[in-house]
């Protein structure tokens, strides 16, 4: 919110909660599911992404899965090496919204891949009922 936007504005950050390495994602699940839980919502609708732009080693790859798994849609900047079978690229990056409430993205390109993110928290924040901006 506006309140937000000042303080990092104030600061010159970004509105990003850089939270550790990438085997800390704990951290952002225990903050998102007592949000949740506070709101009394799913995890999968609140306006929270995660990504992994440059990773490297299969281990971020499974800690994004993880990040699925518990409803938090996620972009990855490589593709992961799933492209021998068109089932696991469609459930993992459409089908597991209808089971999870999120899925994987791949973008390589930082710049689409923000847009992605943003876009995915804009229409989240406007389900939630928070103000939101329209993107195209």
């Amino acid at each position: 919110g506006n309140g937000l936007k000042e303080v990092c504005n104030l600061l010159k950050i970004p509105p990003v909660l850089h939270v550790g390495s990438c085997v800390d994602n704990v951290r952002i699940l225990v903050a998102v599911a007592a949000l949740a839980n506070e709101l009394g919502v799913d995890m999968s609708d609140l306006p929270v992404a995660g990504a992994a732009p440059e990773w490297y080693s299969e281990k971020a790859v499974s800690i994004g899965s993880y990040m699925v798994g518990s409803g938090i849609f996620t972009v990855l900047g490589p593709m992961p090496p799933i492209l021998g079978s068109k089932n696991v690229v469609q459930l993992l990056t459409s089908g597991l919204s209808e089971i999870v409430g999120a899925t994987f993205a791949v973008e390589p390109d930082p710049e689409k891949a923000a847009t992605l993110i943003i876009k995915h928290i804009e229409k989240k924040r406007k389900s939630l009922g928070l103000p939101y901006n329209e993107l195209v």
